[in-house]
């Protein structure tokens, strides 16, 4: 089985309204780990309580955010793993299990898998070994990590799901995902 790693800092989506930021930015943490449980063992890396508890919930492992952004926060969860291994971005809750099992097959293959968001960010990445990570997350992400694999002498491939590419950063973007959202995703826009 493959190890999953899904980052999560709680203010991180700054563009989503404030009064409802928090609980949206939760369910759409529990679509995506309820995803990733049904492919393998998850590991949530978060500072954020809330987001803990409902990790534990959902029966991923956790581990305590390093505080130094993303890439710190994916090397913290990748440095305990061995083997192939998935990172995937908490604010995709259109994904659905299959979409993992298809990213996966990049890294049984040998090669980086790259899912690439509109704006050229990183949404996943399926790595053969844990040691071809590098924090590399920013503006402008993919192609960077497309560089490194290259530097390392490892095919990175583009993968094409529609699921991982579609992330979640304004209402606009859930607008736009509609019903292809997870339950909990769902369930907190129509509360809200």
């Amino acid at each position: 089985m493959r190890a999953i790693v899904v980052p999560y800092r709680a203010n991180g989506k700054s563009r989503l309204p404030e009064p409802v930021r928090a609980e949206l930015a939760l369910a759409m943490l529990a679509d995506v780990l309820n995803a990733c449980a049904a492919v393998g063992p998850t590991t949530l890396v978060s500072g954020d309580p809330a987001a803990i508890e409902l990790a534990t919930e959902l029966g991923a492992e956790t581990v305590a955010d390093p505080g130094d952004g993303q890439g710190g926060a994916v090397t913290a969860a990748l440095d305990r793993l061995d083997g192939p291994a998935l990172v995937v971005n908490a604010d995709l809750p259109c994904v659905v299990p299959a979409d993992l099992r298809m990213l996966a097959e990049f890294a049984d293959a040998g090669a980086v898998g790259l899912v690439e968001a509109a704006d050229g960010t990183t949404n996943a990445l399926a790595l053969p070994e844990p040691a071809l990570f590098a924090p590399l997350y920013g503006p402008g992400s993919a192609v960077r990590f497309r560089d490194h694999a290259a530097a390392r002498g490892v095919d990175c491939l583009s993968a094409v799901i529609p699921n991982l590419a579609d992330d979640v950063d304004t209402i606009d973007d859930l607008l736009r995902v509609g019903l292809r959202a997870g339950p909990r995703t769902q369930a907190a826009l129509v509360r809200l």
